[in-house]
Protein backbone atom coordinates (compact mmCIF):
# COMPACT_ATOMS: atom_id res chain seq x y z
CA UNK A 1 0.00 0.00 0.00
CA UNK A 2 1.64 2.92 -0.92
CA UNK A 3 2.12 6.29 2.06
CA UNK A 4 1.00 9.09 0.69
CA UNK A 5 3.32 11.90 2.11
CA UNK A 6 2.14 14.95 4.22
CA UNK A 7 0.76 17.62 2.53
CA UNK A 8 3.33 20.14 1.11
CA UNK A 9 3.24 23.88 1.88
CA UNK A 10 5.27 24.50 -1.15
CA UNK A 11 3.84 26.94 -3.66
CA UNK A 12 3.80 25.73 -7.13
CA UNK A 13 5.43 27.03 -10.24
CA UNK A 14 3.87 30.26 -10.52
CA UNK A 15 4.51 31.34 -7.16
CA UNK A 16 8.06 31.56 -8.13
CA UNK A 17 7.03 34.13 -10.45
CA UNK A 18 6.71 37.13 -8.29
CA UNK A 19 10.74 36.42 -6.48
CA UNK A 20 12.02 36.09 -9.79
CA UNK A 21 11.00 39.35 -11.06
CA UNK A 22 11.95 41.12 -8.34
CA UNK A 23 15.44 39.60 -7.82
CA UNK A 24 16.13 41.13 -11.46
CA UNK A 25 14.37 44.08 -11.17
CA UNK A 26 16.94 44.91 -8.25
CA UNK A 27 19.77 43.84 -10.47
CA UNK A 28 20.80 44.41 -13.25
CA UNK A 29 21.94 41.25 -14.51
CA UNK A 30 21.79 37.49 -13.00
CA UNK A 31 23.31 34.42 -13.76
CA UNK A 32 20.50 31.75 -14.70
CA UNK A 33 21.39 29.51 -11.48
CA UNK A 34 21.57 31.95 -8.96
CA UNK A 35 18.36 33.86 -10.16
CA UNK A 36 16.94 30.36 -9.30
CA UNK A 37 18.79 30.25 -6.06
CA UNK A 38 18.23 33.62 -4.91
CA UNK A 39 13.91 32.91 -5.90
CA UNK A 40 14.13 29.87 -3.60
CA UNK A 41 15.50 31.99 -1.05
CA UNK A 42 13.31 34.85 -1.59
CA UNK A 43 9.91 32.76 -1.61
CA UNK A 44 9.15 32.53 1.81
CA UNK A 45 9.67 28.45 2.09
CA UNK A 46 9.48 26.73 5.32
CA UNK A 47 13.27 24.80 6.17
CA UNK A 48 11.55 21.64 5.24
CA UNK A 49 9.32 22.75 2.04
CA UNK A 50 12.61 24.29 0.51
CA UNK A 51 14.20 21.01 1.54
CA UNK A 52 11.83 18.78 -0.41
CA UNK A 53 13.53 16.64 -3.01
CA UNK A 54 12.14 15.13 -6.57
CA UNK A 55 12.03 11.54 -6.17
CA UNK A 56 15.58 11.25 -8.35
CA UNK A 57 17.05 12.94 -5.54
CA UNK A 58 18.66 15.13 -8.03
CA UNK A 59 17.35 18.37 -6.88
CA UNK A 60 14.78 20.22 -5.31
CA UNK A 61 10.87 20.49 -5.74
CA UNK A 62 11.44 24.50 -5.05
CA UNK A 63 14.52 24.68 -7.67
CA UNK A 64 12.80 22.73 -10.09
CA UNK A 65 9.69 24.77 -9.91
CA UNK A 66 11.83 28.00 -10.19
CA UNK A 67 13.13 26.71 -13.00
CA UNK A 68 10.37 26.18 -15.08
CA UNK A 69 8.69 30.04 -13.86
CA UNK A 70 12.17 31.24 -15.71
CA UNK A 71 10.97 29.12 -18.94
CA UNK A 72 7.96 30.67 -18.59
CA UNK A 73 8.58 33.92 -17.61
CA UNK A 74 11.42 33.88 -20.85
CA UNK A 75 9.12 32.77 -22.82
CA UNK A 76 6.90 35.61 -22.19
CA UNK A 77 8.97 38.03 -22.92
CA UNK A 78 8.85 39.27 -19.42
CA UNK A 79 12.72 38.26 -19.00
CA UNK A 80 15.70 37.23 -21.59
CA UNK A 81 18.90 36.14 -21.94
CA UNK A 82 21.53 38.96 -22.50
CA UNK A 83 24.53 36.47 -22.81
CA UNK A 84 25.26 32.76 -21.80
CA UNK A 85 23.58 31.49 -19.33
CA UNK A 86 22.58 35.21 -17.96
CA UNK A 87 19.21 36.79 -17.58
CA UNK A 88 17.93 40.28 -17.32
CA UNK A 89 13.99 41.68 -16.75
CA UNK A 90 12.94 43.69 -19.86
CA UNK A 91 10.64 46.67 -20.21
CA UNK A 92 7.87 44.51 -20.60
CA UNK A 93 8.19 41.97 -17.26
CA UNK A 94 9.43 45.28 -15.64
CA UNK A 95 5.83 47.00 -15.58
CA UNK A 96 4.07 43.62 -15.27
CA UNK A 97 5.93 43.30 -12.35
CA UNK A 98 4.77 46.49 -11.26
CA UNK A 99 1.13 45.42 -11.88
CA UNK A 100 1.63 42.34 -9.80
CA UNK A 101 -0.31 42.84 -6.64
CA UNK A 102 1.93 42.08 -3.57
CA UNK A 103 1.28 39.56 -1.97
CA UNK A 104 0.41 37.42 -5.12
CA UNK A 105 -2.22 35.22 -3.74
CA UNK A 106 -4.24 34.68 -7.46
CA UNK A 107 -1.36 32.23 -8.92
CA UNK A 108 -3.68 30.41 -11.18
CA UNK A 109 -4.50 34.41 -12.97
CA UNK A 110 -0.73 34.04 -13.96
CA UNK A 111 -0.31 30.56 -14.92
CA UNK A 112 -3.06 31.17 -17.61
CA UNK A 113 -1.34 34.40 -18.73
CA UNK A 114 2.36 32.99 -18.84
CA UNK A 115 0.64 29.42 -20.68
CA UNK A 116 -1.20 31.56 -23.28
CA UNK A 117 1.94 33.65 -23.91
CA UNK A 118 4.15 30.34 -24.06
CA UNK A 119 1.51 29.00 -27.16
CA UNK A 120 1.73 32.76 -28.51
CA UNK A 121 5.50 32.81 -28.69
CA UNK A 122 6.18 29.51 -29.28
CA UNK A 123 7.63 29.30 -33.01
CA UNK A 124 5.31 26.67 -34.97
CA UNK A 125 5.86 24.32 -37.16
CA UNK A 126 3.63 23.74 -40.27
CA UNK A 127 0.06 24.24 -39.33
CA UNK A 128 0.60 22.98 -35.73
CA UNK A 129 1.17 25.18 -32.45
CA UNK A 130 3.41 23.52 -29.64
CA UNK A 131 1.05 23.60 -26.45
CA UNK A 132 2.73 24.65 -23.14
CA UNK A 133 3.89 21.94 -21.00
CA UNK A 134 2.20 23.25 -18.30
CA UNK A 135 -1.90 23.35 -18.16
CA UNK A 136 -4.78 22.85 -15.96
CA UNK A 137 -3.25 19.31 -14.51
CA UNK A 138 -0.18 20.74 -13.53
CA UNK A 139 -1.55 23.98 -12.36
CA UNK A 140 -4.09 21.47 -10.04
CA UNK A 141 -1.40 18.88 -9.35
CA UNK A 142 1.19 22.08 -8.31
CA UNK A 143 3.72 20.06 -10.23
CA UNK A 144 5.57 21.31 -12.73
CA UNK A 145 6.08 18.45 -16.03
CA UNK A 146 9.46 17.16 -14.59
CA UNK A 147 7.55 16.52 -11.13
CA UNK A 148 5.39 14.60 -13.26
CA UNK A 149 7.71 12.43 -14.45
CA UNK A 150 9.44 11.33 -11.44
CA UNK A 151 6.50 10.87 -9.62
CA UNK A 152 4.87 8.68 -12.68
CA UNK A 153 7.94 6.41 -12.29
CA UNK A 154 7.90 6.89 -8.60
CA UNK A 155 4.68 5.17 -8.50
CA UNK A 156 5.37 2.60 -11.24
CA UNK A 157 8.67 1.54 -8.98
CA UNK A 158 6.68 0.87 -6.09
CA UNK A 159 4.04 -1.10 -7.84
CA UNK A 160 6.80 -3.20 -8.45
CA UNK A 161 8.45 -3.58 -5.58
CA UNK A 162 5.07 -5.17 -4.20
CA UNK A 163 4.30 -7.54 -6.73
CA UNK A 164 8.27 -8.75 -6.49
CA UNK A 165 7.73 -8.74 -2.63
CA UNK A 166 4.64 -10.99 -3.49
CA UNK A 167 6.52 -13.44 -5.54
CA UNK A 168 9.73 -14.02 -2.96
CA UNK A 169 6.78 -14.36 -0.10
CA UNK A 170 5.19 -16.85 -2.30
CA UNK A 171 8.05 -19.20 -4.11
CA UNK A 172 9.97 -21.85 -3.21
CA UNK A 173 12.20 -21.89 -0.43
CA UNK A 174 15.17 -23.06 -1.64
CA UNK A 175 14.80 -20.36 -4.52
CA UNK A 176 14.12 -17.49 -2.39
CA UNK A 177 17.66 -18.65 -0.84
CA UNK A 178 19.12 -18.86 -4.41
CA UNK A 179 17.63 -15.36 -5.11
CA UNK A 180 18.82 -14.06 -1.81
CA UNK A 181 22.65 -15.09 -2.36
CA UNK A 182 22.68 -13.75 -6.19
CA UNK A 183 21.51 -10.62 -4.95
CA UNK A 184 24.69 -10.67 -2.73
CA UNK A 185 26.70 -11.18 -5.19
CA UNK A 186 25.35 -9.07 -7.26
CA UNK A 187 26.25 -6.29 -4.88
CA UNK A 188 29.25 -6.65 -5.54
CA UNK A 189 30.43 -9.51 -2.33
CA UNK A 190 32.07 -12.26 -3.47
CA UNK A 191 34.66 -10.66 -5.85
CA UNK A 192 34.65 -10.69 -9.28
CA UNK A 193 34.64 -14.42 -9.72
CA UNK A 194 31.31 -14.52 -8.03
CA UNK A 195 32.68 -17.12 -4.96
CA UNK A 196 28.61 -17.25 -3.39
CA UNK A 197 26.80 -20.23 -2.57
CA UNK A 198 23.56 -21.81 -1.07
CA UNK A 199 24.24 -24.07 1.47
CA UNK A 200 22.61 -27.45 1.69
CA UNK A 201 18.94 -27.83 3.28
CA UNK A 202 20.21 -30.27 5.79
CA UNK A 203 23.28 -29.66 8.06
CA UNK A 204 23.57 -26.34 7.48
CA UNK A 205 24.62 -25.42 10.97
CA UNK A 206 21.86 -22.29 10.76
CA UNK A 207 23.07 -20.98 7.76
CA UNK A 208 21.59 -20.34 4.04
CA UNK A 209 24.36 -19.12 2.25
CA UNK A 210 27.93 -18.57 2.36
CA UNK A 211 30.20 -15.58 0.39
CA UNK A 212 33.78 -16.14 0.18
CA UNK A 213 35.21 -13.03 -0.30
CA UNK A 214 38.82 -13.47 -1.21
CA UNK A 215 39.81 -16.93 -3.26
CA UNK A 216 40.79 -19.23 -0.31
CA UNK A 217 37.47 -18.39 1.21
CA UNK A 218 39.06 -16.84 4.49
CA UNK A 219 36.96 -13.66 4.59
CA UNK A 220 33.51 -14.94 4.85
CA UNK A 221 29.76 -13.67 4.68
CA UNK A 222 27.13 -15.79 6.01
CA UNK A 223 23.75 -15.54 5.27
CA UNK A 224 20.29 -16.31 6.51
CA UNK A 225 16.96 -15.80 4.41
CA UNK A 226 14.00 -16.28 6.17
CA UNK A 227 10.70 -15.86 3.85
CA UNK A 228 8.13 -15.30 5.91
CA UNK A 229 4.89 -13.74 5.27
CA UNK A 230 3.54 -10.39 5.83
CA UNK A 231 2.99 -9.83 9.40
CA UNK A 232 4.81 -12.40 10.55
CA UNK A 233 8.10 -10.29 12.02
CA UNK A 234 11.35 -12.11 13.19
CA UNK A 235 11.90 -11.89 16.80
CA UNK A 236 14.94 -11.73 18.78
CA UNK A 237 14.92 -15.23 19.13
CA UNK A 238 15.44 -16.17 15.31
CA UNK A 239 18.31 -13.53 14.73
CA UNK A 240 20.37 -14.52 18.10
CA UNK A 241 20.08 -18.33 16.81
CA UNK A 242 22.13 -16.78 13.84
CA UNK A 243 24.37 -15.35 15.93
CA UNK A 244 24.81 -18.29 17.65
CA UNK A 245 25.08 -20.05 14.22
CA UNK A 246 27.91 -17.89 13.29
CA UNK A 247 30.01 -18.13 16.59
CA UNK A 248 30.04 -21.68 15.62
CA UNK A 249 31.36 -21.15 12.28
CA UNK A 250 33.89 -18.84 13.57
CA UNK A 251 32.56 -16.15 12.05
CA UNK A 252 32.49 -12.37 13.10
CA UNK A 253 29.85 -10.92 10.75
CA UNK A 254 26.57 -12.33 8.99
CA UNK A 255 23.45 -10.82 6.92
CA UNK A 256 19.77 -11.72 8.25
CA UNK A 257 17.36 -11.01 5.30
CA UNK A 258 13.86 -11.77 5.31
CA UNK A 259 10.64 -11.13 3.22
CA UNK A 260 8.33 -9.74 6.53
CA UNK A 261 9.80 -7.21 9.22
CA UNK A 262 11.79 -7.55 12.38
CA UNK A 263 10.84 -7.00 16.00
CA UNK A 264 12.30 -3.89 18.04
CA UNK A 265 13.25 -6.89 19.98
CA UNK A 266 15.53 -8.16 17.36
CA UNK A 267 16.62 -5.00 15.81
CA UNK A 268 17.84 -3.25 19.51
CA UNK A 269 19.89 -7.40 19.77
CA UNK A 270 20.96 -6.86 16.74
CA UNK A 271 22.68 -3.20 16.93
CA UNK A 272 24.32 -4.33 20.46
CA UNK A 273 25.81 -7.22 19.92
CA UNK A 274 29.50 -7.47 19.47
CA UNK A 275 28.96 -9.62 16.49
CA UNK A 276 28.41 -7.23 12.95
CA UNK A 277 24.64 -8.08 11.90
CA UNK A 278 22.83 -6.45 8.90
CA UNK A 279 19.01 -7.22 9.35
CA UNK A 280 17.39 -6.34 6.21
CA UNK A 281 13.77 -6.49 5.84
CA UNK A 282 11.74 -7.06 3.13
CA UNK A 283 10.77 -3.68 1.74
CA UNK A 284 14.75 -2.95 1.77
CA UNK A 285 15.16 -6.53 0.12
CA UNK A 286 12.93 -5.71 -3.17
CA UNK A 287 14.58 -2.41 -3.26
CA UNK A 288 17.74 -3.70 -3.70
CA UNK A 289 16.32 -6.44 -6.22
CA UNK A 290 15.46 -3.58 -8.39
CA UNK A 291 18.60 -1.03 -7.80
CA UNK A 292 21.12 -4.03 -8.84
CA UNK A 293 18.62 -5.74 -11.43
CA UNK A 294 17.93 -8.83 -9.44
CA UNK A 295 14.65 -10.82 -10.43
CA UNK A 296 13.71 -7.70 -12.68
CA UNK A 297 14.70 -6.35 -15.79
CA UNK A 298 14.55 -2.96 -17.57
CA UNK A 299 11.02 -2.88 -20.20
CA UNK A 300 11.07 0.76 -21.33
CA UNK A 301 13.77 3.80 -20.78
CA UNK A 302 13.31 7.05 -21.27
CA UNK A 303 15.21 9.88 -21.57
CA UNK A 304 14.45 13.76 -20.25
CA UNK A 305 16.92 15.94 -21.94
CA UNK A 306 17.56 19.85 -20.55
CA UNK A 307 19.83 22.26 -21.72
CA UNK A 308 23.24 21.96 -20.53
CA UNK A 309 23.57 25.91 -19.49
CA UNK A 310 27.51 25.34 -18.37
CA UNK A 311 27.89 24.65 -22.39
CA UNK A 312 26.35 28.34 -23.00
CA UNK A 313 28.11 29.84 -20.53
Amino acid sequence: MRIEPAPSTLPPWPGFVGPILDVLANSTEVRRKDLSEQAVAGAGLTPEAAAEMLPSGKTTRALDRAKWAIMFLARAGYIEPVRRGIYSITAAGRAWNEQLERPITDLKSIERELGELWKLNTPSSGSETAPAPAGTAVAESTQTPTEQVEEGMERLREQLAAELLDKLRTSDPDFFEDAVVKLLLAMGYGGAEQRGKVTASTGDGGVDGVIDQDALGLDQVYVQAKRYSAGNNVGRPEVQGFVGALHGFGASRGVFITTSAFSQGALEYAHGVPTRIILIDGQRLVNLMIKYKVGVQVKTTYEVVEIDEDFFE
